[in-house]
This record gives structure tokens, C-alpha cells and sequence, in this order.
């Protein structure tokens, strides 16, 4: 069924209408992805964090005839509930059910999306929520998410990409209710709207809810700019988040042209896992940086948008994006350690992309995505949100796309992809630490960053530190600027 599963997709995808992924089945369980392609992308300059908004209004509010709380209280019985997920280009509404409980709960779904009540009250409680997840949740809380938002930030400044999805504290606190309303009426259209479905439900069951979006949904969306790629980063820069911290978390990357609609992707999946698969021991970062040195926690490397990495092992499907970066992620380290934590993972990059990945280390990282992507699919809902992302990427559906390209790709294939999209100079990085001044004087100079152990390593090692603590970072102090906390992301 998936060949003919992936031709619906694409066959739908040029279609301007509501579209439409089914996966019917016998479990009793009911899935819903209810995605529309639009997302912090399309916020107004002026007004960045409105799409996040508008869906949390929608996912968190009441609607016309219920209040949150009633719903709530309805679904809670049910052991259901709708969480809502914004990015650049989608937001997504998902939740399941017992099909015992199907038409009630979409009742409450069906309310809460296609007529929902714009209370005063649960706008200030939602933009006040929104307000505390940047103050406290992102700046106070968790340094290697800021991190990482920060760099997302400095490589695409200028763009629509060019600010967080939640937006800003100042922007938020000014938002009024009319902005949302307008937001929602201009954006959440059939045009925009992709309805994933999957479980027991029945063909007339979906008839009615296909139904009931057309009839409530305007057809088309709103203008809004899409293209715009990002700036090329002529030469090496970092930002420095200055904070009261104990460690220095670290982030580096820079603009990628490839997604998963480009030839060359599977073969960047390949040098990223083998150069960092996200939480795995195998990496060669990892290795280096963890394993042989104890700096971390551990070092990972992307070519696609993962957030809130240090809480789950997977990605979530549905963070579909136009444009990607390539990023290396340096989980805090000791503040004196920094300069060579973040020499190293350059030195480790510029080290593949010279000399490759080799034959053996290809074929056991080419075989373990062909396992991974079956962990990546394994539920209804994981399934759902990979076909939804096939439809924005006109490809096929994700399994069985990357298990081809993987099949017939070669060692020569990867390393021609690292040398033609990687490199270790005209990068980004993003460092979280306190004493910035201190930080960037460190990062600016040349002189050696040697490391001192608590315990004998292998010669081996110590020779290649010899050469890493004189890694050039390429970064001119006019080139680093430092920022207090408290503005960022204000």
C-alpha cells in the first residue's frame, strides 16, 4: 500500500484544496495530525510569536459554547487531550482517542479549531504562558535550547526564519486578541490545512470530518512571503549569550541547502549520524569529546531542525522546513574547557570532510538508519506525521524513500556530499556562559587552548590535543559581540 500511498501524497500536494492522509486500520485507538503549513514564518515583521499564539488559543482556550475548563473536564475522562506544536512553516494540532469516545472527543476538537470562543481571559492566561516560557523556561532554565534558538536566530536574521517561533516578550506583551483573530482568519484555511487520520474510525466518520473543514474553512490563505533564503555568513562569527551559569553550553553551525526533497540528503544523513547521531555513543564527537576526554555529556550533529533534544531520543515529525542549517551541538562544558571543546568538534568536521567517512564506518552507519528509520515510524502517530511531512517535500513517504537512497548510495556518494555542503570556516557560533567579556578575548585570540586531565590518557590522544589546542577558530573580536541574557529574546 505504501507506493500507492505515496502517489496520493504527491498527487495531492500540487492541489491548492484541503488534503487529506488516511491510514485506516483496526486499532482501537484514533489519531488525529491535523496540520496547517503555516507557522512563525508568516507572523507580520513587527509581531514575531503570533502564529504560536493564535494556536495556543486554539489548543489551550475554549470555543463558542465551552470553556477551557469545561473541555477539559469533558476530555479528561477520556484520557484525551490536543497539544499544539508551531514552527516555521506548520503548526500542528495532534491528539488521540479510544474509539469508544471518537465522536465525543472530536466534538470537542471540531469546537475548539473551526469555532473557538477568543475569550479575553484565556488570551491574557495563553500570552502570559508565553510570556513565562521565554523568561523563565528558555533563558533561566535551559542554556542549551537558548543556544541553539540563538544560533537559528543569527544565521537567519533578516528573513522570515530570522526570529523564534514563541516570539518575544516585548512583541507578546503588545499582541492584542484582534491580532490573533486576524492571524486565524487570514491563515488557517483549506489551502493551508493537511487532515491526517489514523486507526478504527469509520469511512462515514471521515466523511463527516472532511466535511466539516470545508464548510468552515475559507479556501485560500493569506499572502505571505515564503522565499528568502538565508544570508551566506561571509566569515566566522559567534554571539555570546553572557548568563550566571556554571558551564558554557555550545552551538555552531551554518546555512544548508539540502532538505529531504534535495538528492544529496540521505547521503548528509549519513555523515551527520556518523559524525554525531543525536543521543548514541557512536558518534565520532561523542567519542572524542565524551568518551576519550570526559568534557560532557555528549556532542551530536544535525542537518535538520531538532528541538528540545535534551528531552527525547527521536525527533518529532511535522518541523517540515524549506531551509535547514547544519549544526553541531556541544553539550556544556567546564567554562575553561570551551575554547577546546569547541576546537575539537571543528578539528573532528574538518577531519571527515578531508578524509571521508571510512568504508566500514559507511556500511555499519548506512545499516543503522535502514533500522532507525523503522523506530522513527513505528507508531500511528509517527506515521501520520512523516506522511504529512512527504506531502510539503514531495517525496515518498519517509521509510521507504530513505530505505532506497540508502540501498543504492556509496561511500563515494557521502564523501562527495561532505566536501560539496560542509565546512569548518564562515560558521555561526552560539555560546551560553557567564563572564562574555572573558569568553570572547578567549575565542578572539590564537594562543593555545590546552587541557588538563584528572587521569593519564593514551598518547594517542595527547598528540592530537597538541594539534586541536592550536585549532584557528577564524573569529575577529569585531566578529563576536556579546548579550546580556535579559535581551534576548525580549
Amino acid at each position: 500500500m505504501r507506493p500507492l500511498l505515496s502517489l496520493f501524497l504527491l498527487a495531492f500536494a500540487a492541489s491548492a484544496q484541503m488534503r487529506v492522509v488516511e491510514l485506516p486500520g483496526k486499532s482501537p485507538l484514533v489519531t488525529f495530525r491535523i496540520v496547517f503549513t503555516t507557522g512563525s514564518a508568516a507572523d507580520p515583521a513587527e509581531k514575531p510569536g503570533l502564529a504560536y499564539l493564535t494556536a495556543m488559543m486554539l489548543a489551550n482556550g475554549g470555543s463558542r459554547d465551552m470553556t477551557y475548563q469545561q473541555i477539559v473536564d469533558a476530555m479528561f475522562p477520556m484520557a484525551s487531550s490536543l497539544h499544539a506544536q508551531v514552527d516555521k512553516e506548520m503548526t500542528t494540532f495532534s491528539g488521540a482517542t479510544h474509539v469508544d469516545n471518537l465522536s465525543e472527543y472530536y466534538k470537542l476538537v471540531r469546537a475548539m479549531l473551526l469555532t473557538p470562543g477568543w475569550r479575553a481571559d484565556d488570551f491574557k492566561r495563553v500570552k502570559d504562558d508565553a510570556v513565562n516560557f521565554l523568561r523563565v523556561g528558555l533563558r533561566g532554565n535551559n542554556d542549551e535550547e537558548l543556544a541553539k534558538e540563538v544560533l537559528y536566530q543569527d544565521i537567519f536574521s533578516g528573513t522570515p526564519y530570522g526570529h523564534y517561533a514563541v516570539g518575544t516578550v516585548s512583541s507578546l506583551e503588545k499582541m492584542t486578541l484582534d491580532d490573533v483573530k486576524s492571524f486565524y482568519e487570514s491563515q488557517y484555511s483549506q489551502a493551508n490545512l493537511i487532515l491526517g487520520i489514523a486507526g478504527g474510525y469509520s469511512p462515514a466518520f471521515l466523511a463527516s470530518v472532511k466535511k466539516d473543514f470545508r464548510s468552515s474553512l475559507p479556501k485560500g490563505a493569506g499572502f505571505r512571503p515564503r522565499e528568502k533564503y538565508p544570508p551566506v555568513v561571509q566569515a566566522s562569527r559567534a554571539a555570546i549569550v553572557e548568563k550566571d551559569t556554571r558551564a558554557v553550553a555550545l552551538s555552531a553551525g551554518f546555512p544548508l541547502v539540502v532538505t529531504r526533497s534535495n538528492p544529496e540528503f540521505p547521503a548528509l544523513l549519513v555523515a551527520a549520524s556518523y559524525l554525531g547521531q543525536h543521543r548514541m555513543s557512536g558518534g565520532v564527537l561523542y567519542d572524542e569529546l565524551r568518551e576519550k576526554r570526559g568534557l560532557n555529556y555528549g556532542d551530536y550533529a544535525y542537518i535538520e531542525y531538532f528541538p528540545r533534544g535534551m528531552f527525547q531520543f527521536e525527533p518529532d515529525p511535522n518541523l517540515a522546513r524549506r531551509y535547514q542549517i547544519f549544526q553541531l551541538w556541544i553539550r556544556p562544558v567546564e567554562p575553561q574547557n570551551a575554547k577546546f571543546a569547541l576546537r575539537l568538534a571543528l578539528y573532528e568536521l574538518d577531519k571527515l570532510i578531508k578524509e571521508g567517512i571510512p568504508q566500514d564506518a559507511f556500511e555499519r552507519t548506512r545499516s543503522f538508519l535502514t533500522k532507525n528509520v523503522n523506530v522513527l515510524t513505528r507508531t500511528k502517530d509517527a506515521e501520520l506525521g512523516y506522511d504529512i511531512d512527504s506531502i510539503f517535500y514531495s517525496t515518498p513517504y519517509y521509510n521507504q524513500y530513505l530505505k532506497t537512497a540508502l540501498a543504492k548510495l556509496t561511500r563515494d556518494d557521502v564523501n562527495r556530499a561532505i566536501k560539496r555542503n560542509l565546512h569548518t570556516d564562515r560558521l555561526v557560533v552560539v555560546a551560553v556562559g557567564k563572564d562574555g567579556e572573558e569568553l570572547k578575548k578567549q575565542f578572539a585570540s590564537d594562543d593555545p587552548s590546552p587541557i588538563t586531565y584528572n587521569s593519564p590518557k593514551p598518547e594517542a590522544v595527547l598528540a592530537a590535543d597538541k594539534t586541536v589546542e592550536k585549532w584557528p577558530l577564524n573569529l575577529k573580536p569585531e566578529n563576536i559581540k556579546v548579550v546580556p541574557v535579559d535581551q534576548v529574546f525580549q
